[in-house]
């Protein structure tokens, strides 16, 4: 039962969809109440996805070595951060 922690969607795929992803969960033991973990899992990695997508095409114009120094310079901030507490 969905506590308040969760929210209900109604979706509608294609009949194909929908034995595809069943047919799956079922060949790994999978019941019925796993759809609900399986499709929050896909959203989550699709939201990841997009969001590197938009990151990089943010650093497209930017040289690899001005990247590569962005990313030491921010790795460096969370070690001291990190080591600060």
């Amino acid at each position: 039962m969905p506590d308040d922690t969760t929210t209900r969607w109604t979706v509608s795929v294609s009949r194909d969809t929908d034995i595809a992803v069943r047919s799956f969960l079922a060949q790994r033991g999978m019941k019925k109440g796993d759809l609900s973990r399986f499709i929050e899992d896909a959203v989550k990695w699709r939201v990841l996805d997009q969001t590197m997508a938009e990151a990089r095409a943010g650093f497209a114009d930017l040289p690899p070595d001005a990247i590569e120094a962005l990313a030491d310079e921010a790795v460096t901030a969370v070690r001291r951060a990190r080591t600060a507490r």
